[in-house]
């Protein structure tokens, strides 16, 4: 079994939509973690836009990427620019690193409509990457 670590700024959006989706389409072939380099709890509009495509993220926490320095990871995903740069040194191995700076939505001002779009721009990119790496990688 291999073990996955989705790293972000704060682990409350775009780490916790692919861990929702890196769980389900996985097929118990991984473990899969999702930590930040601060903790921001979870966003109400990742929970909303994961349950439209009916993944429930809501039993999921906020963690900092210091809970998991004794797992041994395969693979370490980082899913924006920022914790690219900020990741402490995380001494795994022979872990695979994988970047991809996803959209930010919960950075996007506006209506109700405007910040639901960039929800649904956002999971449906975080979704096609999923779909790849457990393809190509699990």
């Amino acid at each position: 079994m291999k073990n996955v670590l989705v790293l972000c700024t704060g682990n409350s959006c775009r780490s916790q939509m692919a861990h929702g989706y890196l769980n389900t389409l996985q097929d118990d072939k991984a473990t899969i973690y999702s930590a930040g380099i601060e903790t921001h709890g979870l966003n109400p509009g990742a929970v909303a836009i994961m349950q439209e495509d009916a993944i429930d993220i809501t039993h999921h926490t906020s963690n900092h990427i210091d809970e998991y320095l004794d797992v041994n990871f395969d693979y370490i995903i980082t899913v924006c620019d920022h914790a690219k740069e900020n990741c402490p040194y995380i001494p795994s191995k022979s872990a695979e690193r994988i970047h991809r700076n996803f959209f930010d939505p919960s950075k996007v001002q506006g209506t109700a409509t405007e910040k639901h779009d960039a929800f649904l721009k956002a999971r449906n990119e975080i979704k096609h990457f999923c779909e790849d790496f457990v393809a190509t990688k699990l």
